[in-house]
């Protein structure tokens, strides 16, 4: 066939034999020159770097539904967290021969080592392969850094020339070097992208790059990557059975590192033997979006390209790269309202070129349109630039497989929900606003629940900036490509989404290790909705709490309890066994609590506060949800703190805090809270419990600052006791003060500081008694209550007849 003798004859150099065409993966220039050399050497078969259980799953690129960036997955069968990926966008040249492939009825088949040996080689190394770092990289679908094609596999010397040990080698690097480029992206623009190798001679980059790799190759051998000659004596191997199948006809699109080892003239026996005895594990394989981001090795993942929306534009540019990508600045910019006109674009663009002239290159490149968007476009600020590089450098392009493609039944049964529910993964950061009243987005906020029980962190919740009810729910969202691997993972527990987190529920709940977790895990069943875990849970939760003695355990799992009853009160969840529990558990911490803060050193005695703090509102949280038969609990617990705010046996944080509920509550006068203060802060208190009394009164973020402000009686008593330490016992009070006061809001410190400064009126007397200090009077000043009703009457959304007066009771309060 005339296809075959043209591969024959342009066989990258040699005389005979395949046509070997050595790529840099992700590099679109690359990607144009495997096209145009296929369309020259028309061959019968295109061989790529890749895993062959993947040539099923080929045809599934000329699926209309499939647009990279995608990525082939395998995993472990047995265990699908052993897993690997080969990433493909666009613009690699693997995805062009691929096409290429398909458009011209060719037969493609993947040749690189199979992932059944090189996951069983993860396996016994025990490394992670979430990223696909190893057999990624063995593919040929990324390198270290290069993106040159230089893997790892083990091996040894015969198939390959003497190598120098230890080393690991950047194959674009050492290149760029050699050309006098200290960056070895500016080396590979100005050689390969910009100066359009192979218009005439398409076969011409090809024997270019596979001199420099045979020259690298003789003196860095593997390049420190030894497993690589396992990996190519198994190419070696393949391209040799394509051979006897096919003729002469054969085209091979692998990294540009591995051409010379399969130019090399190695014995089938001697290929054979390296290949003998390679562990084997049972996988899977299946197409997978991937993202832009992902392909980036500012992300993490070394992919071999800094910049894929760059090349991506460069690879789908028809012509004036540089005008159309100045002009894609230009309207991000203008999107986000800054002032880029038409005049920034065209100054950009002749500011770029004249860069690259004095820079001595062929054309502006990724350094030079960025350093003209930053002078023109950005006005010299770094802070534009960043979106830019954001959006457009790295791009938040999501890749998309056909509903065809493997997957297993979890990943079908979430798909199925993603549509029903409007729910569509995106690789852009955004956040997601749920109201529980609505049947769509409650639905939503239980996939929700239910994948981060499997460990699917598709979502993040996070705090709402509108309403803070039970009934609102605010979520972070951000498909990545790894969480394909975490529903592989997941499908061990059910078939579906309701029933796999059912039955990871369960075994969670069998394994906690303590009361708290089970509480929390409690809290995420009914935020889930799962009514078939609940009873599982509840009976493990109900041991748990009549098992656990310890009050800071029962105390930190009561908010959850507590929690868990107001969640079922929105979604309209049976919980009366919830709500027995949490009932009982409270009990338990009323009779337990005053002992237990006994003898506690001042560690011990911070952890105790809060957690009357946590009871306090979780008691105040339950309210009438309390189960029958167990009175009233709130009247219970304010009789726990009036016990906890006079026993002299109580640490000074506890008590301070106690007596601090209780005049919250308003179970306490302010005349008996200053004389509990005055006992306190009177002489015969050691300086360090009454630091420790004020700090659990007015510290601990709980408005005591405040409180101070407003009630100059309770500040008189702080100063004169502050002014009274000893100086030989201030210094050991001090940083509980300053831990105390240094919580407190700057304004709020500012206002104590005037008072203190100015002096309160009268020592133990009340503010209100004619203090003289501006803001603090004995009545109300109606006229500067009405200087402030216009405002308040647009806050209410009044109408301009409804006036309110300063005799009204919700305003009573404004002009205080």
């Amino acid at each position: 066939m005339p296809g075959g003798e043209r591969v024959s004859d342009k066989g990258g150099g040699a005389a005979a034999g395949p046509l070997l065409l050595g790529v840099r993966h992700h590099g679109p220039g690359s990607a144009r020159a495997v096209r145009a050399a296929l369309d020259a050497a028309r061959p019968r078969v295109v061989l790529i770097e890749g895993p062959p259980e993947a040539d099923a799953l080929i045809p599934l690129a000329a699926d209309e539904e499939m647009r990279p960036p995608v990525a082939l997955l395998a995993h472990a069968v047995d265990e699908p967290g052993r897993s690997a990926f080969w990433p493909l966008a666009e613009f690699s040249p693997e995805w062009v021969a691929i096409r290429w492939a398909l458009d011209h009825e060719v037969p493609a088949r993947f040749i690189d080592l199979p992932a059944t040996h090189s996951l069983a080689d993860q396996g016994e190394r025990g490394e992670e392969t979430e990223k696909g770092d190893e057999a990624a990289e063995g593919s040929g679908a990324e390198g270290p850094d290069s993106g040159a094609g230089d893997g790892e596999g083990p091996g040894s010397e015969e198939a390959q020339a003497p190598a120098v040990a230890d080393v690991r080698v950047d194959p674009l690097a050492v290149l760029a070097e050699a050309a006098g480029y200290d960056d070895p992206e500016r080396w590979w623009e100005d050689v390969v992208e910009h100066r359009g190798l192979g218009e005439r001679d398409a076969f011409a980059p090809f024997v270019v790059l596979e001199e420099a790799m045979g020259a690298l190759r003789e003196v860095y051998g593997t390049g420190g990557h030894d497993r690589d000659l396992v990996r190519e004596a198994y190419m070696r191997l393949q391209v040799r059975a394509a051979q006897r199948e096919f003729g002469d006809g054969v085209a091979v699109v692998c990294g540009a590192w591995h051409v010379p080892a399969l130019r090399h003239k190695a014995a089938v026996s001697a290929d054979r033997a390296l290949l003998k005895g390679l562990p084997k594990v049972k996988v899977d394989m299946t197409w997978v979006p991937w993202t832009h981001r992902r392909l980036a090795r500012v992300s993490g993942y070394g992919a071999g390209i800094d910049s894929p929306g760059w090349y991506g534009h460069l690879f789908g540019a028809p012509d004036r790269p540089v005008e159309r990508w100045l002009t894609k600045v230009a309207g991000l910019l203008r999107a986000e309202d800054r002032l880029v006109s038409s005049a920034h674009v065209i100054e950009a663009v002749r500011l770029a070129e004249t860069l690259a002239a004095m820079r001595g290159r062929p054309l502006p490149g990724l350094s030079e349109t960025t350093d003209a968007v930053r002078a023109v476009m950005c006005e010299g600020s770094d802070v534009p630039l960043a979106l830019v590089h954001d959006r457009l450098v790295v791009g938040d392009v999501l890749g998309e497989v056909p509903q065809s493609a493997p997957a297993v039944p979890l990943q079908r049964d979430l798909d199925r929900i993603q549509r029903r529910l409007r729910l569509k993964p995106e690789a852009l950061e955004r956040e997601l606003e749920l109201d529980l009243r609505k049947e769509t987005d409650a639905g939503r906020s239980r996939l929700l629940h239910r994948l981060r029980l499997l460990g699917v962190e598709w979502g993040d919740p996070a705090a709402s900036r509108g309403s803070t009810g039970t009934f609102r729910e605010t979520w972070r969202l951000r498909w990545e490509p790894e969480l394909a691997v975490r529903v592989a993972e997941a499908g061990v527990w059910g078939t579906t989404v309701l029933a796999a987190a059912t039955a990871k529920a369960e075994a969670d709940a069998v394994a906690a290790q303590g009361l708290a977790e089970v509480t929390a895990l409690a809290e995420r069943c009914l935020l889930a909705e799962l009514p078939d875990a609940l009873p599982t849970v509840m009976r493990i939760l109900a041991d748990r709490a009549a098992l656990d003695t310890d009050v800071g355990h029962l105390a930190q799992a009561l908010p959850a309890l507590v929690r868990s009853l107001r969640y079922g009160d929105v979604r309209g969840t049976d919980t009366g066994a919830l709500a027995e529990v949490a009932a009982g558990l409270a009990e338990r911490i009323f009779v337990g609590l005053p002992p237990a803060c006994a003898a506690l050193d001042a560690d011990a005695a911070e952890e105790m506060r809060r957690h009357v703090d946590a009871v306090h509102g979780a008691v105040g949280l339950l309210g009438d949800a309390s189960a029958p038969g167990h009175g009233d609990l709130r009247v219970r617990w304010r009789s726990v703190l009036r016990v906890l705010s006079g026993r002299e046996t109580v640490p000074g944080v506890v008590r301070g805090r106690a007596v601090r509920l209780l005049l919250d509550e308003g179970e306490l006068g302010q005349d008996e809270a200053a004389r509990l203060m005055g006992l306190v802060l009177s002489p015969g208190t050691a300086p360090a419990d009454g630091a420790a009394w004020i700090e659990g009164f007015v510290g601990g973020g709980s408005g005591g600052g405040m409180l101070l402000v407003h009630d100059e009686r309770l500040l008189g008593l702080v100063d004169a006791w502050l002014t009274g330490v000893p100086a030989e016992a201030f210094t050991d009070v001090l940083p509980l003060l300053r831990r105390t006061f240094s919580a407190y809001e700057p304004g709020v410190r500012r206002t104590l500081g005037e008072l203190v400064r100015r002096g309160p009126g009268a020592r133990g007397s009340t503010a209100a008694v004619g203090s003289g200090i501006p803001g603090f009077a004995a009545d109300l000043d109606t006229a500067r209550a009405d200087a402030v009703l216009p405002v308040v009457r647009l806050l209410l959304g009044l109408d301009d007849g409804d006036h309110p007066t300063a005799d009204d009771n919700d305003l009573v309060g404004v002009g205080k």
